[in-house]
């Protein structure tokens, strides 16, 4: 397959050598049809033949001058598009191509550019004219080359019309990289200006300062000698002279060419190490070349002044070039050149630090205006072209600043009026927590006390409670590892014992006082305190566990504000925030259930309904924290979940034990045991009639023959221990009833 496309080409190369053009097709180096056309450009010979000095017709010429190694890169173009096209890279699209030999003549180049910019599957080869060529389609989709720079120029300017993509393999004049003239033009070698960059560097390492320029007299040779001389310049590298060759000369001229120039240098040389060492005087100054060439003169300053109408000249200094200094002779002249400095002579004035010089429409660069530094920028120098931006993360300027000033960093300290304050309301909620573990202590054998659960439980709340305020302390002051970790696992486990302790006593009083045989069995299977307290406990150490394994909380600096780094504490993983309070609030809701159908209970002995009114407190805090949370921002944020951790344990802690330290301190006469024997008494006859009235009805609607029950309700027994244990077992009998007298026993074990 390879050998045929060479054959196929080379026999295409010679049949266009050897006739000139009669069609566009004839032109054509060689094709291939394909969904996607590209076009390549190749220099496959290096002139064109002409008949004539000065061609009369506007017609293409024949080439002459074969070049093997161009014609290897068009093979290689056309093996790699058959390579993609064999391949799985691009299915369902083949890959066409028309290359065209461009003679190393622009003109050549030009007439296939033309074709290639010709309508896409059109029968004329035109090429239309149009104010945009969006939605233009023209016969290629993409160009390959061309090698030479000044030929690459040409066609560029021609397909940017399109802005149809070249990509050149050999074109490096530095011109081709402005994307203002050239948009649609790659190149895969690098620009000139390295090239001309590293031979100004060799030449400066190998000590030379001066030299002579020989180049080629085309695009590539022009702008290379003035890319070359400015990096020369820049090193300090003086130029001797500068040859320009004709771009295209047989092997006969550039020798010819070369000894000329050979000649030259050698003439150059004699000529130039005598002027080296002239040396002449005007009479009164001795002038001689230095090393670089360069006479040892300078300038006179003169001063124009007008008086009298006459105009005169007066000599105010001397400049010297090789101290670059002024010399003044006398002090009047003296004088006069202060005066200078007072006339102003500026087209703007003088930007100051702070700000930066914005240019005007004017034309002249030394016209502009004065314009203020923006925030978080700054300029330390007069007439600074613009401001320098501060480091952001660290630093901030305010408007018109000349120095960047450093971010203070800032944190909920303890001095802060609101710390103080929450701080304040933490250590009064500590106080109450330890007055009423004393009044508690002090009346342990009251029946309120044990009504509560006994004195271990309470302690296990108020101990929860003491660590709940306790915690918000971590929350304040500059925040550290260990309290970032530490905060929240300890409200989350403390809060989480404290709800669990509660929820048992919510189940403990509804078991207690219930009357439906049903749920009190339902009760009784689930009141079991010590295991459901530790597996709820439990659940919430594995998850604070492993919230500080996977993604502990950590200090962060956050820098998004402008003058300020906060200082925070990052909580690692809102997931598992979320999952630590989520599962409070299910426990919460648990317990408001359980709280909420007991509300109904002994009124002096009553925990259920302020357990219900406490977790109310706990749901309204923690539902209000969510929003505020999300949108508060800075230093105050700890502070959020401060105020929440604090109404919510407020609450639990006053609905829980303010009410019987109420009873304890101001109520004694209902905290003893016949009047909680009393109240027990009266509730169970109250709820034994209920029930009674309730299985009568029902009997009366299965059509039983009913008769109104005897009042009264009296007690079959009433059994004490030590725990304050009763056993009642009312009696309702029913008169003239076709099914005699029934008999309900109730036989209640009351641990409260």
């Amino acid at each position: 397959m390879a050998l045929l496309i060479i054959v196929i080409t080379c026999f295409v190369i010679i049949l266009t050598t050897s006739q000139p053009c009669q069609t566009p097709d004839d032109f054509v180096a060689v094709a291939s049809p394909g969904h996607v056309m590209i076009g390549g450009l190749f220099a496959i010979h290096e002139k064109m033949l002409s008949s004539e000095d000065h061609p009369r017709r506007p017609q293409i010429q024949k080439c002459a001058g074969f070049e093997i190694s161009v014609f290897l890169q068009t093979l290689a173009m056309i093996h790699s598009i058959e390579m993609i096209n064999n391949s799985t890279l691009l299915p369902g699209v083949k890959l066409g191509y028309e290359i065209y030999d461009t003679c190393t003549e622009v003109t050549a180049a030009m007439a296939a550019t033309l074709r290639f910019l010709s309508k896409f599957n059109c029968s004329r080869e035109t090429v239309e004219f149009q104010c945009d060529y969006s939605s233009y389609m023209p016969r290629v989709k993409a160009v390959i080359g061309a090698g030479y720079s000044e030929i690459t120029m040409a066609v560029s300017r021609m397909l940017n019309l399109q802005l149809m993509p070249q990509v050149s393999y050999g074109s490096t004049v530095e011109i081709l990289s402005d994307k203002v003239r050239f948009p649609s033009f790659l190149r895969t070698v690098p620009s000139d200006f390295y090239q001309t960059k590293a031979m100004a560097h060799l030449i400066q390492k190998s000590g030379w300062n001066w030299i002579g320029i020989i180049t080629t007299d085309d695009d590539y040779g022009r702008l290379a000698l003035h890319t070359f001389t400015i990096q020369a310049a820049a090193n300090n590298v003086c130029i001797a002279f500068k040859e320009v060759f004709p771009a295209f000369l047989s092997d006969n001229t550039i020798q010819v060419r070369v000894n000329q120039t050979l000649e030259t240098i050698i003439a150059e040389a004699k000529l130039l190490a005598a002027l080296k060492n002239v040396t002449f005087t005007d009479g009164r100054n001795s002038f001689h070349f230095d090393t670089n060439g360069d006479l040892n003169t300078g300038y006179d300053v003169v001063f124009w002044k007008e008086t009298d109408g006459h105009m005169t000249i007066t000599k105010m200094a001397e400049y010297d070039l090789q101290n670059d200094v002024f010399i003044i002779t006398n002090q009047e002249t003296k004088n006069e050149f202060r005066k200078l400095k007072k006339i102003l002579s500026k087209c703007s004035k003088e930007c100051s630090p702070g700000q930066m010089k914005r240019t005007t429409r004017s034309q002249h660069t030394c016209c502009y205006e004065c314009a203020s530094c923006p925030e978080n920028h700054y300029s330390n120098q007069t007439d600074m072209d613009h401001c320098l931006l501060c480091n952001n993360e660290t630093h901030w300027a305010p408007v018109r600043s000349s120095t960047c000033f450093e971010k203070e960093v800032e944190f909920l300290d303890w001095s802060d009026s609101l710390a103080i304050l929450l701080a304040a309301l933490s250590l009064l909620g500590i106080s109450l927590v330890l007055a009423i573990g004393i009044i508690f202590t002090r009346n342990l054998n009251t029946p309120v006390v044990k009504s509560s659960g006994g004195l271990t439980v309470c302690y296990v709340i108020l101990f929860c409670h003491l660590l709940n305020f306790a915690s918000t302390g971590f929350f304040i002051g500059e925040p550290q590892d260990f309290t970032c970790k530490t905060r929240q696992t300890l409200f989350g486990v403390s809060f989480t014992l404290c709800i669990s302790c509660i929820l048992m006593k919510s189940l403990k009083i509804l078991l207690a006082f219930s009357f439906d045989p049903k749920l009190q069995k339902l009760l009784k299977r689930l009141y079991k305190p010590i295991p459901i307290i530790v597996s709820c406990t439990g659940v919430q150490v594995v998850i604070c566990t492993l919230w500080l394994v996977v993604a502990a909380p950590a200090v962060e600096e956050n820098v998004s504000l402008p003058r300020v780094i906060i200082l925070e504490c990052e909580e690692g993983s809102l997931l598992a925030l979320a999952t630590m309070l989520g599962y409070i609030a299910l426990l919460a809701f648990i317990c408001f259930i359980f709280a909420f159908k007991g509300r109904k209970l002994p009124e002096n002995y009553n925990e259920a309904k302020f357990i219900t009114f406490g977790m109310l407190i706990y749901f309204i805090a923690w539902i209000t924290f969510i929003p505020v949370y999300a949108t508060t921002f800075g230093k105050y944020l700890p502070a959020v979940e401060i105020i929440v951790i604090l109404i919510s344990n407020y609450g639990i802690l006053c609905c829980t034990f303010f009410p019987k330290c109420y009873v304890i301190l101001y109520k004694q006469e209902t905290n003893t045991k016949s009047a909680f024997l009393q109240m027990l008494y009266s509730y169970s006859c109250h709820s034994a009639d209920s029930l009674a009235m309730s299985h009568i009805s029902l009997d009366a609607a299965n059509g039983l023959v009913t008769t109104n029950p005897r009042p009264g309700c009296q007690p079959a027994a009433w059994q004490k221990d030590k725990g304050l244990q009763t056993q009642a077992s009312p009696h309702i009998c029913q008169e003239n009833a076709t099914r005699g007298c029934k008999t309900w026993p109730r036989k209640r074990i009351s641990s409260i």
